[in-house]
This record gives C-alpha cells, sequence and structure tokens, in this order.
C-alpha cells in the first residue's frame, strides 16, 4: 500500500505530498450523482487508509454531490485531514460550465461548501478565476478577493488560494490577502508555469496542480461532449475546470 512520506505545508497544515483531487467522484462529466456510490465512497476511505491527508473538492462537482458523499462516507473528519474547496464557477442544468464571480456568488458558495461538508470552517478555498474557463486570463480578482477575505475575517475561512491564474493575478491578489497555494494546470506537456513554481517555492507558497498526469479520458466519450474543447496534451482535447489529482509538488 503507497505510503506517502514527504510533507509539505499547505497554509497552517503539514500535508503528505500527494493528495486526492475528488473531482471524478460525481456523475459522468463531473455532472449529476455519484454513479456508484459503493465503490466512490472506498475510493475515499482507501485513499484516507492509504494515508492521503489533503482532499481537493468543490461543491460544483455534481453539483453538491461530491462534498455530500465526503461528508457522508469521511465525517467526522480525521484531525489531520485538510479540505480544500474552489469556487467561482457554477454548473447550469445540462451541466455546463458557468462564471460564479459575484461577491455574493462567492459568499454563497463558501457557505454552501460549509454546509454540504459539515464544517464551521474550511481549511483552504481557492479563487478559481473564471475570466476564461479554460485557461488564465488577466484581469483583476480584487472583487472576489475581498470577499474571501471578508469570509475569512468571520472566521469562515483559514486560508485563501488561487486557481487558473497569471504570475501578476498572484502578486496583485498578495496585496490583498496572504495567499497559499496556487492550482493551475502542470503536468509533463503542459509545462508553462515552470517559473512560476520557483517563484512559488522561493515564497513558502504551495503549487497544486490539477491534471498533473495528464487526461486520460478518450475524447469520443459521449459524458464529455458538453465540456469545452481547448488546447491539450495529445491524449484528449477536452478539459473541464476542477483537478481529478492534487499533487503537491512545490511548497
Amino acid at each position: 500500500m503507497f505510503r506517502p512520506t514527504l510533507t509539505y505545508r499547505l497554509g497552517d497544515r503539514d500535508v503528505n505530498r500527494l493528495g486526492y483531487g475528488a473531482m471524478q467522484l460525481a456523475g459522468p462529466g463531473v455532472f449529476g450523482p455519484v454513479k456508484d456510490e459503493t465503490r466512490a465512497a472506498e475510493v475515499l476511505r482507501n485513499a484516507v487508509a492509504a494515508g492521503v491527508n489533503h482532499i481537493d473538492t468543490s461543491d460544483f462537482y455534481g453539483p453538491h454531490e461530491t462534498n455530500k458523499l465526503i461528508k457522508k462516507v469521511l465525517h467526522p473528519y480525521p484531525d489531520d485531514l485538510c479540505i480544500v474547496t474552489k469556487v467561482g464557477a457554477q454548473r447550469d442544468a445540462k451541466g455546463g460550465w458557468l462564471p460564479a464571480f459575484t461577491p455574493e456568488a462567492i459568499t454563497r458558495a463558501v457557505e454552501d461548501n460549509l454546509r454540504h461538508l459539515g464544517l464551521e470552517s474550511m481549511d483552504v478555498v481557492n479563487l478559481r478565476s473564471m475570466l476564461d474557463v479554460n485557461q488564465p486570463k488577466e484581469g483583476s480578482l480584487e472583487p472576489q478577493l475581498e470577499a474571501l477575505t471578508e469570509l475569512k475575517n468571520r472566521g469562515l475561512i483559514r486560508h485563501i488560494g488561487l486557481s487558473n491564474v497569471t504570475a501578476k493575478q498572484i502578486a496583485d491578489a498578495q496585496k490583498i490577502t496572504p495567499v497559499v497555494c496556487v492550482q493551475n494546470m502542470y503536468n509533463l506537456a503542459h509545462r508553462r508555469d515552470d517559473a512560476l513554481i520557483d517563484t512559488l517555492a522561493q515564497q513558502g507558497i504551495a503549487y497544486v496542480p490539477f491534471f498533473p498526469l495528464g487526461v486520460f479520458h478518450p475524447c469520443s466519450h459521449r459524458s464529455l461532449n458538453r465540456l469545452p474543447p481547448m488546447s491539450m496534451p495529445p491524449l484528449c482535447r477536452l478539459r473541464w475546470p476542477g483537478c481529478c489529482v492534487a499533487h503537491l509538488i512545490s511548497c
């Protein structure tokens, strides 16, 4: 059985290097109920038993389905389990990905995550930039970060991270609030953040890539047809916001 040994600092937690991204626990296309709840529950239990103490999730997985399952299977949570969520997106009636980027939407999303996970405070909340659903795009994130900072002041969030962002957005965000992690796409075929990773490491900010192993879903899969096309590694020409595997490679 895999037993992680290296640990990194994530907010005020020491977490094992390999975490679990809960995106695929929801139904096909990350939409709708869990297809096989028994098997999904087994995956969660086995991950924690194997030493995973960092789970990356979001209430827009399903929506709500993944967080409800995590609560059902793992609550009350182990003391060392760090649960990280992200906000900034929502789903339409057909499973499409839409921005939910107003301060009001950000606040509502955090409250939904807390309720569905059965928590009083989130360890880390990542702001997922939706200025471009497919890739980082320059633009101000100030209103959204101010909303998260207010929630942090209320004790609903311990730490704030960023997702799908540029180096400039990270620097600008640090003028508003401390940033404990950055979650962008990164893998062998998609390495544009190489320099950024070094910069973040010097600052003690964890880099938590999504799709670190690439994407292995065949492009012809019907459940993915509604997802936005974009440039991806040769294995697949489709991707969607979120993460399949959370994997700390720098802190």
